[in-house]
């Protein structure tokens, strides 16, 4: 229980402001947040060493505020950037320094669909002091029991019960003192999701660019790191780094990665440009459980799209190993969104990244039309939750497969894409046929090795091509309306 008969410690925070130049804005937002950061993190290296403070030290997350009063109805072309109707709109914000373009990108739109300025001040939510500390070189963190005092008896830790998904998963529709949300996150749940990522994949979020792709196996983290170096030493590629876990970083194809002693869960490697419309590749490893966790993380960053470049079986007898599956549709048996996103909710294949993939497929192969379908087909991606389905009675699960139409089965892909649908990130499906269980055709070692060689090599390249086609898209085309519910949050 907090000690509530103690006197309460506060920064003084600018009164509220309304600002009509969103750059403006966010160095308000910067301001607070820094000034409430570095209050509690001076406090809190002072309670370290010392006594128990004699006062509650408590410091509050930035805040944007919105009152629209008109129904004048905005361009029906776009999918974000405006409120829907008259009201109060409210977001708390936390590392303003990591989201300043997206910010300023978000806020300039509203200011101009509404002619209204937005108000910048201080919340009414605590920022807890894990997520003030984090990553703060001067603040050493005591081993735990070294504290003669809690905690939470000072500070205002994090509050599990209010770090939710309800915004996005649509069951929140006003927050407590009545304003609607204005953005799909709060701020202890990107703070949640910000110190994750870091433990998850062993790099600095700062690195993360907005375009991600998934994989389920080491031999694509091999070609992304040899992409990499060969892209480095172009000048005109506009990539000017590579990051690998452990904020390792080289900027020349030659640079010298040291093999990390001991890899994070997830393991990722970042490709960056300056203006973060690089690429980020994550290794999942196996299992829906491990494509949920990245992605519940990742989705607070906003990326553009992402997408899944992986190994699946091919479940047609016409299926060759090594053949490309594009998803237009997904089967999910993988039971770890059941209770976010029902299953009788369609995952629709998206066009702009469809024909992305399509377009880098032909590029790669050199095949297209008619040819094209010779090593891919375009169909139903069926992800399951157990890895040796197979040695089940094979009555029940095959029906299932052959009844919705499936061509291929994997246990991450229908997650990556649920996930996508219901944070509203823009995501596809590219596989890679390595194994036909149904047919018997299983990989033996040589087998696996040269379809390794002749094969993960392009089907990375087309995960990278496509990514980059869509760099090339107006942001407004690729998050597009079909990713937006009838009441939507005004920031994408």
């Amino acid at each position: 229980m907090n000690d509530d008969t103690l006197p309460v410690l506060m920064p003084d925070h600018p009164a509220p402001q309304a600002f009509s130049d969103p750059a403006a804005a966010v160095d308000r937002l910067e301001e607070i947040y820094r000034t409430a950061t570095e209050f509690l993190s001076l406090h809190f290296a002072a309670s370290v060493t010392g006594a128990k403070p004699a006062a509650r030290v408590r410091a509050f997350y930035p805040e944007i505020r919105l009152t629209s009063t008109s129904h004048v109805k905005t361009d029906s072309r776009l999918s974000f950037g405006y409120v829907a109707a008259p009201g109060s709109y409210s977001t708390t914000v936390t590392r303003p320094d990591l989201f300043r373009n997206y910010l300023i990108q978000q806020l300039g739109l509203l200011i101009h669909n509404h002619g209204q300025p937005v108000v910048i001040g201080a919340s009414d939510t605590p920022i807890p002091v894990h997520f003030a500390v984090a990553g703060n070189p001067n603040v050493t963190i005591p081993q735990e029991g070294v504290l003669d005092f809690s905690l939470r008896d000072v500070f205002d830790v994090p509050d599990l019960s209010t770090t939710n998904d309800d915004i996005v998963n649509g069951t929140r529709q006003f927050h407590p003192d009545g304003s609607q949300p204005l953005a799909p996150f709060t701020a202890q749940r990107v703070d949640y999701s910000l110190a994750r990522l870091v433990h998850y994949t062993a790099t600095d979020v700062a690195h993360f660019q907005n375009h991600v792709l998934f994989t389920n196996y080491q031999f694509y983290v091999d070609e992304f790191e040899a992409y990499a170096r060969s892209v480095l030493d172009d000048p005109a590629s506009g990539y000017t780094a590579f990051v690998a876990p452990g904020n390792q970083t080289i900027t020349r194809g030659d640079g010298v990665l040291q093999q990390a002693s001991k890899m994070p869960q997830m393991p990722t490697y970042h490709l960056k440009r300056a203006d973060g419309q690089g690429i980020t590749l994550v290794n999942i490893g196996v299992g829906p459980s491990n494509a949920k966790t990245a992605t519940d993380h990742i989705a607070v960053l906003r990326p553009h799209a992402w997408m899944m470049v992986g190994h699946c079986a091919g479940l047609r007898n016409s299926q060759s190993l090594g053949d490309f599956v594009l998803a237009h549709a997904y089967l999910r048996e993988d039971h770890v969104l059941d209770a976010d996103l029902p299953v009788w909710v369609p995952i629709p294949a998206l066009a702009e990244i469809q024909i992305a993939l399509e377009d880098a497929v032909e590029e790669v192969t050199q095949l297209e039309g008619y040819e094209l379908k010779r090593i891919m087909r375009t169909g139903t991606v069926a992800t399951i939750d157990n890895r040796n389905w197979e040695l089940r009675d094979q009555s029940g699960p095959v029906q299932r497969l052959s009844q919705s139409r499936a061509i291929a089965l994997d246990m991450e892909s229908a997650t990556i894409a649920a996930n996508g649908f219901r944070f509203r990130v823009p995501y596809g499906t590219l596989l890679c046929v390595s194994d036909k269980p149904l047919h018997g055709e299983l990989k033996l070692p040589g087998m696996a090795s040269e379809f390794y060689k002749t094969q993960v090599a392009r089907h990375l390249l087309i995960g990278v091509r496509a990514m980059e086609r869509l760099r090339e898209m107006p942001i407004e085309r690729i998050h597009s309306r079909k990713l937006r519910s009838f009441d939507e949050t005004a920031f994408l």
